[in-house]
């Protein structure tokens, strides 16, 4: 199993009281998180792009997250979770030209995340009124990235987008293309994931065992083999983003996980992401979803719906995941209003106790289906 730290960008307003720098300050802080994750045995970090979404989150452009990060970094895998691939938002052309260059900066260490966004009012600043239709617009570009690549005239004319015969350049740095992802919130998407050969990253919001990922999960295992690669290659991976508390007395995790403003997050989540169903009984925006305290904390982490507690609680939660075939567990520390020192402490812990335990191979996992790819 693999770890990975989660960038969103988030510029929650309890931090932004008084301090006029803090998208600046947030975004800063995600790239030292990154950076000196890589010597604690992280091997991804990963950007989210998301417009309009005051306080959700600021990350506009994951592909310049990832140049800037990379070029700190020398093995830490780079990616977009995800790159909005529909082409009212970016235009397909314009994704490949960006992904063939970080391929090129990155020396192969950059992650193609794709998918259509979460948010109507996301979509619909960029013109889209029909979100069922972003469905098939993601789907007319899947395949159309790999054509881009590898030939020298190219063209399309489709229903979203339309591209007279033309070279597009630069190519890629390596003979395949880099691993793919789509984002899934729902059991359909991880079947369309496997159908493609792509990588899946999805959520946790509660407890995992309880939520629809254990019976998508399966699905997704059990259809990956048999699947028609958009890369010639499959991408077997199932990534899920959930939060991080790591300290060496377990009291004071959980005392931390319960002062951060986990649950504000959620009610962040909640009022933008409306293309999600709201669980029964959950209040709506601007009524906030009420804070755990310290002991319901503790009984989320005895269910994985967080990682926390000491390094032993902690590696107990990481068990879940693993049994339930998630991949690479990736971590979101500033999705909340957890410090700087707070959230490198945490992570060099975790790192130095507890992914030793799980993660002994030096390659990362998407280098070695794309190096067979290769060979």
């Amino acid at each position: 199993m693999e770890f990975g730290f989660f960038a969103q960008g988030a510029v929650p307003a309890p931090l932004a009281e008084g301090n006029p720098g803090l998208e600046h300050q947030r975004l800063m802080e995600s790239v030292e998180i990154a950076v000196r994750s890589e010597a604690w045995g992280f091997k991804y970090a990963w950007a989210s792009e998301h417009h309009f979404l005051t306080e959700y989150s600021h990350m506009a452009s994951p592909e310049v997250f990832a140049a800037f990060v990379a070029a700190r970094t020398t093995t830490l895998h780079v990616g977009s979770a995800i790159t909005n691939t529909t082409p009212a938002v970016n235009h397909p052309v314009r994704v490949a030209e960006q992904v063939a260059t970080l391929d090129h900066l990155t020396e192969g260490r950059y992650e193609f995340g794709t998918g259509r966004g979460s948010s109507t009012t996301e979509m619909g600043g960029f013109g889209v009124t029909d979100w069922d239709s972003t469905r098939d617009m993601w789907a007319e570009t899947l395949r159309e990235f790999p054509k881009m690549w590898a030939s020298s005239s190219y063209r399309h004319d489709g229903t979203y987008f339309s591209v007279p015969e033309r070279n597009v350049v630069p190519k890629l740095y390596r003979k395949t293309p880099p691993p793919m992802w789509v984002a899934a919130g729902n059991p359909e998407t991880f079947e369309i994931a496997a159908a493609n050969g792509l990588g899946v990253l999805c959520f946790a919001f509660g407890p995992p065992a309880k939520s629809k990922i254990p019976a998508a999960a399966a699905a997704y295992k059990a259809a990956i083999g048999d699947c028609d690669p958009v890369t010639g290659y499959a991408n077997d991976n199932i990534l899920c983003v959930t939060n991080l508390v790591c300290c060496e007395n377990r009291d004071d995790a959980f005392k931390l996980a319960a002062s951060i403003g986990m649950s504000y997050y959620h009610s962040q989540v909640l009022r933008w992401l409306d293309t999600f169903p709201r669980p029964k009984g959950v209040p709506a925006w601007p009524e906030l979803i009420p804070e755990p305290t310290p002991d319901e904390v503790e009984r989320l982490a005895a269910t994985g719906a967080i990682i926390a507690g000491d390094p032993d609680d902690c590696a107990k939660g990481v068990e879940i995941y693993r049994d339930l075939g998630i991949d690479q567990l990736v971590f979101s520390p500033l999705t909340t209003q957890m410090s700087l020192e707070d959230a490198l402490a945490s992570f060099e812990l975790f790192g130095t106790e507890v992914i030793p335990r799980f993660d002994t191979d030096p390659v990362h996992r998407t280098a070695r289906f794309r190096d067979a790819a290769e060979s």
